[in-house]
């Protein structure tokens, strides 16, 4: 009996911590392979600047799957915010801080949109969601007739931009150390919004029960707004560094990021048995793809299996995050 009970600890702990076991072995596994091009300080850099874009549309995942909703068009929307963070900066001239809040403002007005189908219409998440996809892929192509934003194109009406170039300071944003600053803010701000508040707390409750959640008085329709507005934010986070580090706007800019930030969440809700959304758990996630991805490229594995890989890791997430709750059920 003992002997069962301890195979079940181990079991369980081995289960847990199996995203931190892996991005651990696949560190010392690489590290052994590959020496010093993969274990170079440099290389650090590399790794935490390709993993901040993941992460940052990981936290607004998690935000979003703490009380218990899906996203599958936040990629989509996170082009138009693209779209429309260049066109600000470029087109009209306007200052970065200036296009960096209006768009922000600007992709929260947009995700009401989605909140509308959901909250209102009562539409399912995942089927909402993937409606908006096309909503978005489409309004984007037509605030930009069909093309990309980048320096020096005139505008969709014809008129040369307002500003030619990108200065510094914008392309900044998307260089390290900036991305990795900025990457770590938004798992700070969600790490202690989700763990350390009493919004946080109730989005947690109302993705364990959000029957119970009602009953016991938490007003799940604000909430979800609230995750929904925070997600928006983070969305448009995202966005502009993937635009500042591109260069330009360009069609499905985003969209790529999807699968790989929803693994990350995926792979964070395991890690240390929390079996639900959180900041920290998402950074080992998004930590492991990208880890996994500099390896293999460092091996010569040709670009085009590395989705496979991705596939791979969020199958195994999956099956961590949800075969010990059916087994304890």
């Amino acid at each position: 009996m003992n002997q069962l009970q301890n195979r079940k600890k181990t079991a369980g702990f081995l289960m847990d911590w199996a995203a931190v076991i892996a991005l651990a072995a696949s560190v010392v596994v690489f590290g052994l392979l590959r020496g010093g091009s993969f274990l170079s300080a440099a290389n650090a850099v590399n790794i935490l600047r390709s993993m901040s874009i993941t992460t940052i549309f990981a936290i607004g995942a998690t935000l979003t799957m703490a009380p218990n909703g899906f996203d599958m068009s936040a990629c989509s929307l996170a082009t138009v915010s693209s779209f429309l963070f260049a066109s600000l900066f470029l087109w009209f001239g306007l200052p970065l801080w200036l296009s960096a809040a209006l768009t922000v403002l600007l992709t929260m007005g947009l995700y009401l949109v989605t909140l509308f189908l959901i909250l209102v219409c009562r539409v399912p998440d995942m089927l909402a969601t993937c409606a908006l996809m096309f909503v978005y892929q489409g309004l984007g192509l037509w605030w930009t007739g069909g093309g990309a934003v980048s320096a020096g194109m005139p505008t969709r009406w014809g008129d040369a931009p307002a500003r030619m170039g990108w200065t510094e300071a914008a392309l900044a944003i998307g260089a390290s150390p900036w991305c990795i600053l900025i990457m770590l803010a938004c798992v700070v701000f969600a790490f202690v919004f989700l763990q350390y508040t009493r919004h946080g707390r109730c989005l947690y409750a109302m993705g364990s029960n959000e029957t119970a959640a009602a009953y016991s008085g938490i007003p799940v329709r604000k909430y979800r707004f609230l995750a929904g507005m925070l997600t928006a934010v983070m969305i448009a986070v995202g966005a502009m560094v993937v635009c500042s580090r591109n260069s330009a706007a360009q069609i499905s800019g985003c969209d790529s990021y999807l699968m790989p930030s929803l693994a990350a969440v995926f792979v964070g809700r395991s890690v240390g048995g929390a079996e639900k959304p959180n900041a920290l758990g998402t950074l080992v996630g998004a930590a492991l793809v990208a880890v996994l991805e500099n390896g293999l490229t460092q091996m010569g594995v040709v670009y085009y299996v590395l989705p496979a890989v991705k596939g791979g890791v969020l199958a195994l997430a999956l099956i961590a995050a949800y075969g010990p709750r059916r087994q304890r059920g």
